[in-house]
């Protein structure tokens, strides 16, 4: 069955998934701004056990603990980069997400190899501005959950990941501000969503808004960028913090499966609607209108050729293969009437529901004694 009209609205603020003027009037009014304030409505929890009863996340805590490293000096922030040469060698159409010949016919038609390489260029640097932002949001949301999730383990675990967090914003700010020239204001879909996470006062949404969703997209996304890059200083980085990712989004998991075990069918539905509504938001955020804006196009005269770019498609759908198999194994795929099951057919992403879950997968992405790998 699909979603109501009404469902739609409540959910996601418009009518229909793909309602273009929907999409676009979700707009930063305050671009100068440097900061951005938002109520965090939770309290803190003290724990006076301190038995260790979640082997599982013990067992992440470990590995979190040997499995630090440091931006500043494993990195060789001495390597050049030369933004053209190195669009082009990975392909700069591909790597954009786009495919030029799919709009010959529209107001970028007389665009040439400059303009496309100039276009694939200003992506790279949004692309990496919204990681960047996004591990903000992930350094706030993991903070906060020390703070207030229940349990000791959880607690040992998520003060490793604030550590693992901010040098995540430190290597994107400084590769951006040192080997690209600046930065993007964060895009306006994923600021609403790191503002639901973190005003939200239940500590299960804040892993499920951001462990789950944002973390696991994330993973996907740096996968993608790392396998097409040939930059030696951006696949390193990317290839470093994949291994901290990958047991961001397991903590979520292994937290999360024993949580909703034992919740009701109406509270399982909040929490699909907010996966859901979580899933459009970081869709509706890939459009790149800052990019295209900053290239002098209206966004309104080439988003509704995004939305349908066969390559823009697959590179979607691809963010989301480690979304859908997690949401699985935390049974919301199909509780209440497999309500999220038939959004995310929707959205078009459900054949990756028997991908691999990510609550073991970590220990693929660990960095190990070298680093050999990141060159292949």
């Amino acid at each position: 069955m699909s979603i109501t009209e009404n469902e739609s609205k409540d959910i996601l603020g418009r009518s229909d998934l793909n309602d273009i003027e929907g999409i676009l009037s979700i707009t930063n009014d305050d671009v100068d701004a440097i900061q951005h304030i938002v109520k965090d409505n939770a309290d803190a929890i003290f724990t006076w056990d301190y038995s260790l009863t979640r082997p599982a996340l013990r067992k992440l805590y470990e590995k979190a603990k040997v499995g630090q490293w440091n931006g500043s000096t494993d990195l060789d922030w001495s390597i050049n980069v030369d933004e053209e040469k190195q669009v082009a060698m990975d392909l700069a159409a591909f790597a954009s997400g786009l495919t030029p010949a799919h709009y010959a016919s529209t107001t970028l038609s007389n665009w040439g190899d400059k303009e496309w390489t100039e276009f694939a260029i200003e992506q790279r640097r949004w692309s990496l501005s919204q990681f960047m932002h996004g591990e903000q949001g992930a350094l706030i949301c993991t903070a906060k959950i020390v703070e207030t999730v229940p349990w000791y383990d959880a607690k040992l675990y998520a003060s490793t990941q604030v550590v693992d967090e901010a040098r995540h914003v430190e290597v994107f700010a400084r590769y951006l501000d040192e080997k690209l020239g600046g930065s993007y204001q964060i895009n306006a879909h994923l600021r609403m969503l790191l503002d639901d996470i973190v005003n939200d006062s239940r500590w299960d949404m804040t892993y499920l808004g951001m462990q789950i969703m944002v973390e696991g997209l994330a993973l996907a996304a740096f996968g993608n960028m790392q396998q097409m890059t040939n930059e030696p200083l951006l696949k390193k980085l990317l290839r470093y913090v994949m291994s901290d990712e990958a047991r961001h989004v397991a903590f979520g998991v292994l937290s999360l499966q024993e949580v909703y075990a034992h919740m009701s069918d109406k509270e399982i539905k909040e929490r699909q609607e907010f996966a859901y509504e979580a899933s459009v938001r970081m869709r509706d955020r890939f459009m790149s209108q800052e990019v295209w804006s900053r290239m002098g196009v209206n966004p309104r005269d080439v988003v509704p050729l995004v939305l349908n770019d066969p390559t823009r498609e697959v590179f979607q759908q691809m963010l989301f293969a480690k979304i859908v198999p997690n949401c699985k194994k935390l049974g919301l795929l199909d509780r209440n009437d497999a309500w999220l099951r038939r959004r995310f057919e929707e959205m078009g992403v459900i054949q990756f529901e028997n991908a691999e879950d990510t609550g073991e997968e970590y220990v693929k992405f660990e960095l190990g004694e070298t680093l050999a790998d990141v060159q292949h």
